[in-house]
């Protein structure tokens, strides 16, 4: 079994990610991620960039890493400059890496229209800087800039200039498709070709994404003799990205045998949402291995197929990544759908198989109206008792209203939003006003208001997440609006849902159905 090295540049490629904008400390989280999940090498910056950079290259030095080498990046000398006077050589030197990745230019193009050099000193820029680099002890990565492209441009310059790194002591050189416009065929043939002009020479590959096919190439070139794969976590990167390290290290390990992280695969999941959850971006639902929807199933017949053998709708079996299997409740769902979905439910155990049919009928019509409980599943299992048996009679909500006062001065303005809301509970009848930070919190905190007395526990419910979404926009104003309340207790995360023309409505009925979820959770035996 063949070893491959994960080579990870998420804290440099990745941070060039529009919206993307790591702190130190950020920085610092993702590396040990990224040691626990085995990544062999780890991109921490480019030293003298930024402030930022200068201190994550101080800190690492008090960290111990169990499986990663850390790497300082930077760029060659500047043209007609001594490598011993060459500035990013230097702060290069002062990050005190074993490991430090130079890239270079490889394509005529780009020497003699960027760099502004002749094609004799750009390869005096890669020797020269190799070699000093070598001389203070640090073993060198070449990234070969826009190997591909320069390739194909003019071949004799481009090996040229990938034997000179090879020549000077690199001990990887890494054939880049920056611009990320080449197809997997033209990687196996350069790559291949590449490996048999230069004996002994051990590549990498760096893809970028612009052509979607940077996970494909990477594989290519692997499959062609590269030892090394540069990309990033999830993807991220300049313009369309980087190639994604959470689809590659599956496709190397699961379907191809490479000996790549071994049984740490089983945490890549958890690792790229920890790492989106930092960088503060969504892990787009879709994504392959890692995305909430990679295994997730909604016609009945996938559903269906799927429990009686995995294999039917599924590449993989979930757990292989850390993920999990989902099955989606949906006007499109089937009794199998049904089956599946309730063997992860948390209140509700025994369901007959003749209450199969009044449950999708009920979801068919509510669905119609424009509820979804793809991601509301804690309003699912409502939905199911109260199809069932009904629901607890833990409180009833008479009614409320919704105030909202504009105060209007010379320099700012400030709205005053009050709630009232009357509730029965037993023989009770319960009326308490609140004011909060809009409507939706006005109210909330005043059904808590009315509600704590009689139930406690609500005091450590906590809406960690509110969204909304506009059905049928055209609309306008009156649109049908569907409202999202995710609720923790500090342990449980549920997630309910409200559907109304009016948004408070909406608001109102999925903030309930989260209280109503959270007290039948915490008295199983009511």
């Amino acid at each position: 079994m063949n070893k491959i090295e994960i080579y990870d540049t998420t804290l440099r490629d990745g941070a060039q990610s529009e919206g993307i904008n790591f702190s130190t400390s950020d920085k610092l989280k993702i590396i040990k991620l990224l040691d626990s999940l085995g990544i062999d090498y780890i991109e921490a910056g480019w030293p003298g960039a930024n402030p930022k950079d200068e201190e994550v290259f101080k800190d690492l030095k008090n960290i111990k890493l169990k499986n990663a080498k850390i790497t300082a990046f930077g760029c060659t000398r500047k043209a007609n400059t001594k490598p011993e006077n060459d500035k990013v050589l230097e702060m290069l030197l002062n990050a005190d890496t074993e490991i430090i990745t130079i890239f270079g230019k490889t394509w005529d193009f780009h020497v003699e229209h960027a760099l502004c050099t002749t094609l004799d000193e750009n390869l005096l820029m890669i020797s020269d800087s190799i070699k000093y680099l070598i001389s203070k002890g640090k073993r060198v990565f070449f990234d070969a800039e826009h190997f591909f492209d320069g390739y194909k441009n003019d071949e004799k310059y481009a090996i040229k200039a990938i034997k000179t790194a090879y020549n000077a002591g690199a001990k990887r050189i890494i054939l880049c498709d920056t611009n990320g416009g080449c197809m997997s065929y033209e990687i196996s043939e350069i790559t291949n070709n590449v490996s048999k002009l230069i004996s002994g020479i051990k590549l990498g590959i760096h893809a970028h994404n612009d052509s979607e096919m940077a996970v494909a190439n990477s594989i290519a070139a692997v499959d062609s003799g590269a030892v090394q794969v540069q990309g990033t976590i999830n993807g991220y990167g300049e313009r369309c990205g980087n190639a994604n390290l959470c689809s590659i290290i599956p496709n190397l390990q699961i379907k191809k045998n490479y000996e790549v992280v071994g049984e740490k695969i089983h945490d890549l999941t958890f690792i790229a949402n920890n790492i989106a959850e930092i960088a503060n971006v969504v892990v787009p639902s879709n994504l392959p291995y890692v995305g909430m929807s990679a295994f997730a199933h909604k016609a009945g017949i996938h559903a269906s197929g799927v429990r009686k053998n995995s294999q039917t709708y599924e590449h993989i079996s979930p757990d292989e990544v850390g993920n999990r299997r989902k099955i989606l409740i949906s006007d499109q769902a089937g009794t199998a759908s049904i089956r599946e979905k309730m063997q992860n439910l948390r209140i509700v155990k025994d369901v007959k198989e003749e209450d199969l049919s009044k449950i999708i009928e009920r979801i068919n019509k509510l669905e119609w109206k424009g509820f979804a409980f793809e991601g509301a599943e804690a309003s699912f299992e409502l939905l199911i008792l109260d199809t069932l048996n009904g629901l607890p009679d833990f409180f009833q909500v008479s009614g409320f209203r919704v105030i909202g006062d504009t105060f209007i001065g010379e320099k700012n303005h400030n709205i005053i939003t009050e709630a009232s809301v009357k509730v029965k509970i037993d023989d009770y009848n319960i009326h308490t006003v609140a004011e909060g930070q809009g409507p939706v919190n006005a109210l909330d905190t005043a059904l808590r208001k009315a509600l704590v007395e009689f139930y406690p526990e609500i005091l450590k419910y906590k809406l960690c997440d509110f969204k909304v979404r506009i059905l049928d926009s055209k609309d306008g104003t009156a649109a049908i609006t569907r409202v999202t309340v995710e609720t923790t207790d500090g342990i449980n995360k549920w997630d309910t849902v409200g559907v109304s023309e009016d948004i408070i409505e909406a608001s109102y009925m999925a903030i309930t159905d989260s209280i109503m979820y959270g007290l039948i959770l915490h008295n199983p035996n009511i």
